[in-house]
C-alpha cells in the first residue's frame, strides 16, 4: 500500500481533494523567492495549458510588473525554496503564507473566477 505524501496529507487536513501539480508542469515564481525573503506566498489559479495555476512570491508585496514572476518546472521548485513543495497539491482557489513560526492556508473563492 502507498503512503500519502505530504501534499496528501496536506489535503486531507484542510478536507480538499488532492490536485497534483506534475513535475513537468510549470509555476510562476517571483526571482525573490531563492533570497529566502518571508513570508513566503503562494495562490492557485485554475490550471491551463502546461502550467499548474500556481504563483509563488517572498515578502511583503505583490508586484503588478509583468516580469515580476517567471516560469519554473515544479520539478525545480525543491531547489529554490523546499518548504513551498507540500501545498502543491491543494487545488485552484486555495493559498498559502508562511513566515517563521506561522502558517496559514485558506480558500480564495476570488482566484476561481475569470477576469
Amino acid at each position: 500500500m502507498n503512503r500519502p505524501s505530504e501534499q496528501e496529507r496536506l489535503c486531507k487536513e484542510y478536507g480538499v481533494e488532492f490536485t497534483p501539480a506534475l513535475p513537468t508542469m510549470k509555476v510562476g515564481i517571483a526571482r525573490n523567492v531563492r533570497e529566502g525573503l518571508s513570508p513566503l506566498n503562494g495562490l492557485r489559479h485554475p490550471p491551463s495549458a502546461d502550467t499548474t495555476g500556481w504563483y509563488i512570491w517572498a515578502g511583503e508585496t505583490l508586484s503588478v510588473e509583468d516580469d515580476f514572476f517567471v516560469p519554473l518546472h515544479v520539478s525545480h521548485l525543491h531547489e529554490w525554496r523546499p518548504e513551498a513543495v507540500r501545498f502543491l497539491g491543494l487545488p485552484p482557489g486555495w493559498r498559502f503564507l508562511m513566515a517563521k513560526g506561522h502558517e496559514d492556508v485558506w480558500f480564495d473563492p476570488n482566484l476561481l473566477t475569470t477576469v
